[in-house]
């Protein structure tokens, strides 16, 4: 499902030398409002892409079939062959690179596992009917010559894998929703005051496989490409959250410290179709404080204090 946010209405001054990404005009891809200067699509080899930006020029690169005009905007259909394959989006001396990644479809997964990369099972029906927990139409191609591959601004495909063993090519499912939350979030966060060029991905996706293993549920969000685990770790970077909520302590305050900055931010108007959940975990023997945060539609909260 597609949602369509207003972005250019709602644009915080930041007091900081953060740089947001933001375009000085926004691109809307079937539905989608993108209004960064690079960002990520993910799409089936031949899947018909809308795009319209008002006065804007859509290029890709010759070895491309070439974007065609309508009357909405700009056609463009993606390539047989799963791979990232490069859109420009150009108006007026400005530019939006979008790195279209076609996915690895689904039907090539055989035993559980797509080129010896161990996926596991997904439920055979979506949850309550939701059609956010169907099955993930294909996937995400991992290698290390791509790992650096922007998704946004501030976000690498690299940060996102499922943690579990295993070399390359691995395989993973995103949702653009979720990067377009954990841009506003670093932005707010930046805008706050806490110094941050990304935010730590702790646990992105997870296959079903590597999700039964650590016992989560099997419906988690990250399943499903939907969800991601962060923490501050700007000063000093130590693998563990930065103290955000200022009292001297690493500990869940700085967890909620970031759960209270998303909730007032997914509260705008402007932004609450990205709503969605949002939690804070406490440090255990296996990890400091984090938020987990993710685009379910639904608002969604836990771990906040009375």
């Amino acid at each position: 499902m597609i949602i369509a946010v207003s972005w250019l209405a709602v644009q915080p001054t930041i007091a900081t030398s953060f740089e947001s990404g933001r375009a000085e005009f926004a691109v809307t891809v079937n539905d989608l409002e993108i209004p960064y200067s690079v960002f990520a699509l993910f799409v089936l080899p031949g899947e018909l892409l809308s795009l319209e930006a008002d006065g804007s020029v859509v290029s890709a690169d010759a070895s491309q079939s070439a974007p065609e005009q309508s009357a909405l905007g700009w056609r463009w259909r993606a390539p047989g062959s799963p791979g990232i394959y490069r859109l420009d989006v150009t108006r007026g001396g400005h530019r939006i690179a979008l790195n279209v990644f076609v996915l690895v479809p689904r039907d090539r997964v055989r035993n559980e596992r797509l080129n010896d990369y161990l996926i596991g099972t997904y439920p055979s029906e979506p949850l309550n009917g939701n059609p956010l927990y169907e099955q993930p139409d294909g996937f995400i191609e991992l290698t290390e010559a791509n790992a650096d591959t922007q998704l946004s601004p501030h976000f690498r495909l690299g940060q996102f894998p499922s943690k579990q063993s295993g070399g390359y090519p691995k395989y993973l499912v995103l949702r653009e929703q979720l990067l377009l939350k954990l841009e506003l979030l670093l932005e707010a966060l930046n805008n706050d005051g806490r110094t941050a060029e990304t935010l730590t991905i702790m646990s992105g996706y997870r296959t079903p496989f590597y999700n039964a293993a650590i016992r989560n549920v099997p419906y988690s969000r990250h399943v499903y490409g939907g969800a991601a685990d962060i923490y501050v770790d700007e000063s000093p970077r130590d693998g563990d959250m930065d103290d955000l909520s200022r009292d001297g302590r690493i500990d869940y305050r700085d967890a909620q410290y970031l759960l209270r900055l998303a909730d007032t931010l997914f509260r705008d108007a402007d932004y609450v179709e990205l709503r969605g959940g949002m939690g804070v975990y406490r440090r255990n023997a296996a990890h400091g404080p984090f938020l987990h945060i993710d685009a379910r539609q639904l608002r969604a909260r836990w771990g906040e204090l009375p």
